[in-house]
């Protein structure tokens, strides 16, 4: 099950991230509105987590937006504001819930759960591309019988590209995606786990290779 996270305050987006991590989802971390309708444009999410208070373009836009485009996605608007105006104004363009921050993590969970359960989608476990798979709660990558454990940062790698198969993955986004958006990670940390990611591929004997097209990234690709 994979969410869209729409907040710009960093510590926060890391924390939810962490959160629904941790419960099994896979979650993209965006800090702006604008981000936010270019990652609903390349991808299917299950729900979409969603500040008010957005640079570039704020919440309320976000959602008029993607209803006007009549994007389904479900939406939890997460926001400080409390006053019962932003609620019936979120709600009256598109949103499907509303949450004032602080919040409970329980509460966060529950209504997340709730949203998702309303599309029918289910928490995947493993992700499979070919003759691999990749186990999303112990981060062991399985070919056939054969199977090797990865570091965090491989696995963090090497589960961006698996839910992505058929997309080259900028060494950007991988950076922010796997590093944080205030990291100084550079192109050549990214070159590294590709490269530490290819040994274990080689090693497991996978029809799978990882593929660097010059100037726009990373994909993964499965030979016959």
């Amino acid at each position: 099950m994979r969410i869209l996270l729409v907040e710009d305050e960093i510590a926060l987006s890391n924390a939810v991230k962490k959160i629904l991590e941790q419960q099994g989802y896979f979650v993209d971390a965006v800090y702006d509105g604008i981000s936010a309708i270019e990652y609903v444009q390349m991808a299917d999410y299950d729900l979409m987590i969603l500040d008010v208070m957005l640079p570039r373009l704020n919440g309320f836009e976000v959602v008029k937006i993607l209803r006007k485009d009549h994007v389904d996605t479900p939406i939890l608007m997460l926001t400080a504001k409390s006053a019962m105006t932003d609620k019936v104004s979120g709600l009256n363009y598109g949103a499907d819930d509303y949450m004032t921050k602080p919040f409970d993590t329980e509460e966060l969970l529950a209504r997340v759960g709730a949203l998702t359960r309303r599309k029918g989608s289910v928490v995947v476990n493993s992700l499979d591309f070919k003759d691999l798979s990749l186990d999303l709660h112990s981060a062991v990558l399985s070919c056939g019988k054969e199977t090797v454990q990865l570091s965090r940062k491989e696995f963090e790698v090497l589960k961006v590209l698996l839910y992505n198969p058929s997309m080259t993955i900028s060494t950007e986004s991988l950076i922010v995606k796997v590093w944080g958006a205030e990291s100084d990670a550079s192109d050549n940390n990214v070159e590294v786990y590709i490269s530490f990611i290819r040994k274990k591929l080689k090693y497991l004997s996978s029809c799978v290779t990882i593929r660097k097209i010059q100037g726009l990234g990373y994909r993964v690709e499965g030979n016959p």
